[in-house]
């Protein structure tokens, strides 16, 4: 237990150094107040381009936004936050590969399963703090500005969301695993998901993909139920546990 508590602190020893942390930190801190901001300013913006508009053939009318819009940037606006978040912490395996250090731990008994872990558990933290730092910026400013109460089953549908976050996290872990380098663990993980979006075109097949999670809009505006999302919610679980076993 104790080398195992050596080797995440060292993880967060890492991500301190190298300016990780405090990257990932500004980015989900932006984009959270991103998401109430965009909401606030769009009446201004169509109000300042309605000459433009006009000229076109465009009438503006008064625009009217409320909590509702906040939600829809935040659900618009996370993907590029976790596909950041993959491509910043793509190389938390590939680095020590290169640079042999994680050879040398290994020699020295460090079993394999406690790396797995580790750097597993770090990843999945960092996501986590930062997705929800995310939502309670947005959650704040919407309810100083709104009131989030028009939002349905949405401490439900944020929480579909990360838990998609969770498993793309598990992906990477298991990548990291079996490829090389950040190309190829970066390749092997959106390919998955890729492959998993184009299966959801589907309509046979699309309620049981982890991607259905992400379509938060659906349950914020009442016209999904959460049972519907049940089956995803299930086999996102599977796949995150599997992964995380095979990559041991």
């Amino acid at each position: 237990m104790k080398s195992l508590l050596a080797f995440m602190k060292k993880e967060v020893t890492e991500q301190l150094r190298s300016g990780k942390l405090m990257f990932l930190g500004l980015l989900f801190v932006l984009f959270g107040i991103m998401n109430p901001a965009i909401a606030k300013l769009t009446p201004w913006l169509l109000e300042t381009m309605a000459d433009t508009l006009a000229e076109s053939g465009m009438v503006v009318t008064e625009v009217t936004v409320s909590a509702m819009d906040s939600w829809m940037q935040f659900y618009k606006n996370i993907p590029m936050a976790l596909i950041a978040f993959v491509l910043l912490e793509s190389s938390i395996f590939t680095k020590e590969y290169g640079t042999g250090t994680l050879v040398l731990s290994l020699t020295k008994g460090l079993e394999r399963y406690k790396v797995v872990i580790s750097k597993a558990t770090v990843l999945v933290v960092l996501w986590t703090l930062g997705y929800w730092l995310c939502f309670g910026i947005t959650y704040g400013y919407n309810a100083y500005f709104w009131d989030n109460s028009v939002a349905q089953n949405m401490i439900f549908s944020v929480i579909c969301w990360w838990l998609f976050g969770v498993m793309v996290t598990a992906l990477m872990v298991l990548f990291s695993t079996i490829a090389k380098s950040n190309t190829g663990v970066l390749c092997g993980t959106g390919g998955m998901v890729l492959a998993c979006y184009l299966l959801g075109l589907l309509p046979k097949c699309g309620k049981y993909l982890p991607t259905f999670l992400t379509d938060g809009n659906a349950l914020i505006y009442g016209v999904a139920e959460t049972k519907a999302y049940m089956p995803s919610f299930m086999i996102a679980v599977a796949i995150t546990v599997v992964c995380f076993v095979i990559s041991i």
